[in-house]
């Protein structure tokens, strides 16, 4: 199965730093979620770990080799990419978009095999999207629409997908759709997935493996029981959350949660009380 890791791994934008000494290892067969506040570094993260962005310094590994002496077309046939709110072209159809994902698989001349074919229908079948195929991408509803590019990706045939928020601005019954179709692309395909989700409770309950991020620097990582923690939450969100435990999945769940005060506050707090 497809590896991947970081070794001292140092992201930025100009002399801005965002990233500092990341040393990450992304488990084989298994679901890891990076969570964290605005701005902490998550999707640069992501976009360096797939060759987007170029990190200043360190290294990024898939399977054991540095990713920047990689050709493209091998990288993309381990490891697909799907971004932050995607856009398709204007018309363009459901099956000429998960097309796309057949690209790193196809010749000199780029036209569709009978093998790209059966990936394709597989794909449209597994995303519950066969009677889609002719619709236009931008005409579908969000959850449609968001699980469309699941299926471009996973036809892909690639065992490591690397997802941006792939439930933003969907509604709570198509955020669970989303994630349990990748549950079951991890359970029944044996996908490796990386991701990065906001909803914490989300992320305990579909995750193996967790990444807390805090200002650019790992604050934990480990299973959900072990990073959806009152302290790391407190440290990483500067929050102050109950956590309980699911009565349906046994993980842990942020029940509810306060905004820590700041020492400005307390100081005012305490200069009124006088």
């Amino acid at each position: 199965m497809v590896s991947l890791s970081t070794e001292h791994l140092q992201i930025g934008y100009g002399e801005k730093l965002i990233v500092e000494d990341l040393n990450l290892t992304i488990n084989k067969g298994e679901i890891t979620t990076i969570i964290g506040a605005n701005g902490c570094g998550k999707s640069t993260i992501l976009k360096t770990l797939a060759r987007v962005h170029q990190a200043k310094s360190g290294v990024v590994y898939l399977d054991g080799k540095m990713i920047h002496k990689i050709p493209t077309k091998e990288i993309a046939k381990k490891m697909a990419v799907l971004p932050q709110s995607p856009e398709a072209p204007s018309g363009l159809t459901v099956y000429e978009l998960i097309s796309f994902g057949r690209s790193p698989h196809q010749g000199g001349f780029g036209r569709l095999t009978e093998k790209d074919r059966n990936v394709i229908e597989w794909a449209l079948k597994v995303t519950r999207l066969s009677s889609f195929a002719d619709h236009a991408v931008d005409a579908l509803s969000g959850g449609q629409r968001q699980r469309a590019w699941i299926a471009m990706a996973i036809a892909q045939e690639t065992e490591l997908l690397v997802l941006d928020e792939p439930t933003t601005y969907l509604d709570m019954a198509h955020q669970l759709e989303i994630l349990q179709l990748l549950e079951k692309l991890n359970k029944e395909e044996g996908r490796t997935i990386v991701m990065v989700i906001h909803d914490l409770n989300h992320a305990a309950r579909f995750s193996h493996h967790m990444v807390a991020m805090r200002s650019g620097k790992l604050v934990k990582e480990g299973t959900a029981e072990e990073v959806m923690t009152h302290e790391v939450l407190k440290e990483v969100f500067h929050i102050d959350a109950e956590i309980v435990k699911d009565p349906r999945t046994n993980k842990p769940v942020c029940l509810s949660y306060d905004l820590l005060q700041t020492e400005t506050q307390i100081e005012k707090q305490k200069a009124s009380s006088f």
